[in-house]
């Protein structure tokens, strides 16, 4: 029994099935946000959500059924499990707000999709590389901030007056929003202060930004090549090393069979 629907949890059709109940289930939470839809068709609406939460709970039964504790070993499954308990939870009085973290069952396209999985591995695989570029971006920041709190607060108080308004207008500047409004603005008085604001949006922009970049397609890259080695992992490089051990043992047993030639019998 056990093997039967194991066997249908990892079948292609399973897999697809739980994909177009996710959309569906999306797709109908989205029409909620309509106040006309919601009057129309909410009790259709209200039964499709209902059913397709409890495709969800019966597929996590089922998979802790066919794996037991392997079950809690699989962070995808971990996963899966928290976005189902939060749809599970009541809705009623001080709760309601939950009513909106049902959404969250669209990210169940992470777990199911293969494609999704190994983007988001390649994203927590980037973390550590990824951790030390936002703090050099955040120094850059904070230098850049420093100088043009020193050099501009006077001239742009709106801009530029104290530490933490800076940071934010330098931040907002980093990421293209006004740049240049802000930068006609200081010009005003300053009519060198382009200098400035070119070299900080080349760093920021067009070098650190970039670099993130960079992180995350060097982990897509390891992991893709993870996929197509299967000897990377101990377990699977073990159980190959030790069918090629196998098969070099029984060639050996079957040359040590085989009669010898009668070339070789007549030349001793």
């Amino acid at each position: 029994m056990r093997d039967r629907v194991r066997q249908a949890l990892e079948s292609q059709w399973f897999q697809r099935a739980i994909v177009a109940v996710i959309v569906v289930n999306a797709a109908t939470l989205g029409v909620e946000t309509s106040p006309s839809a919601l009057a129309s068709y909410g009790t259709v609406l209200h039964v499709v959500d209902r059913a397709a939460l409890y495709v969800f709970v019966a597929e996590l039964l089922a998979k802790m059924y066919v794996y037991r504790a392997r079950f809690v070993r699989d962070p995808w499954n971990l996963f899966d499990t928290v976005i189902v308990a939060v749809s599970l939870m009541p809705t009623a009085g001080g709760l309601s707000v939950l009513r909106a973290l049902r959404i969250l069952r669209a990210l169940r396209l992470i777990s199911v999709v293969p494609s999704l999985r190994r983007v988001v591995s390649a994203l927590l695989t980037a973390v550590p590389g990824m951790a030390s570029i936002a703090l050099l971006l955040a120094l850059v920041l904070y230098v850049a901030s420093v100088m043009a709190t020193k050099l501009y607060g006077a001239a742009s108080p709106d801009y530029f007056g104290d530490l933490p308004t800076s940071l934010f207008t330098l931040f907002q500047t980093m990421t293209g929003d006004g740049w240049s409004d802000i930068n006609r603005d200081v010009m005003e008085h300053h009519p060198s202060a382009w200098v400035f604001f070119v070299i900080f949006v080349l760093i920021c922009t067009f070098v650190v930004l970039n670099l993130f970049i960079a992180v995350v397609v060097s982990a897509m890259e390891e992991e893709h090549q993870r996929e197509r080695v299967p000897g990377d992992s101990g377990d699977s490089g073990g159980s190959v090393a030790a069918e090629l051990a196998a098969l070099r043992a029984e060639i050996a047993a079957l040359r040590a069979a085989m009669p010898a030639p009668e070339g070789a019998s007549s030349m001793r």
